[in-house]
C-alpha cells in the first residue's frame, strides 16, 4: 500500500475506533443524550435525564441494556392528568414514581421489560419519574411522601410536551 494510503487508511481507522470509546447509559444506536439534572428522592440522589417533547417521552428508557444504579428519567408533563406507562422494548425492569404538580407521590409502581400492559397512575400526575427496579424500595419512597422537583426539571410553559404517555397503551 503506498504510505499515504496507509496514512489515510490509519486515519480512517482511529475515527471509527474512537466513537466507540464513548460511555453511554444508551445502548440504541442515534439515541439522542438527554440534558439531566440531580434530584434527591429519599436520603438518595439520582441523575435523572429530562424527558420534556412527545418524541422524548414517547422513547423514554427503551433500547437500553442497563442504566447505572443512581440513573433514572423524569417525565414533565404540561399539567397534572392520569398518566400510562407501558415497557414496550424495554430491557430493564424499573420503578416508577407518579408525582403531582407539589411534589407529592401519588403512587408508585413496579414494571416488568418488555410488558404491554399499562401501569397508571391511579390519580393525575404531573411528573413520572422511572429508576432502576428496586430503587424505590432503597429509597424508602412511599405513597404520600413529598419530593422537591428541582427547578431545572419543572414545566416550563414555553418547552413544549405534548405526549401523555411513554408509548401508547393497548
Amino acid at each position: 500500500m503506498p504510505k499515504s494510503a496507509s496514512a489515510l487508511f490509519a486515519v480512517v481507522a482511529l475515527l471509527l475506533f474512537v466513537p466507540g470509546c464513548e460511555q453511554s447509559t444508551q445502548s440504541a444506536p442515534g439515541a439522542a443524550v438527554l440534558p439531566t439534572v440531580k434530584m434527591k428522592i429519599g436520603p438518595r440522589t439520582y441523575e435523572l435525564e429530562m424527558a420534556r417533547t412527545s418524541e422524548q417521552q414517547a422513547l423514554g428508557l427503551m433500547r437500553r441494556d442497563s442504566m447505572p444504579e443512581d440513573h433514572g428519567m423524569i417525565f414533565i408533563f404540561e399539567e397534572e392528568r392520569m398518566q400510562g406507562f407501558w415497557m414496550k422494548d424495554t430491557r430493564i425492569p424499573l420503578d416508577i414514581l407518579f408525582v403531582d404538580a407539589k411534589g407529592k407521590v401519588v403512587s408508585v409502581s413496579g414494571m416488568k421489560p418488555y410488558d404491554l400492559n399499562t401501569t397508571s397512575s391511579e390519580v393525575p400526575a404531573q411528573y413520572a419519574i422511572e429508576l432502576n427496579a428496586g430503587q424505590a424500595k432503597a429509597a424508602g419512597i412511599r405513597k404520600g411522601d413529598v419530593l422537591e422537583i428541582p427547578k431545572a426539571a419543572q414545566y416550563m410553559p414555553d418547552t413544549p410536551t405534548t405526549a401523555p404517555t411513554t408509548a401508547p397503551a393497548k
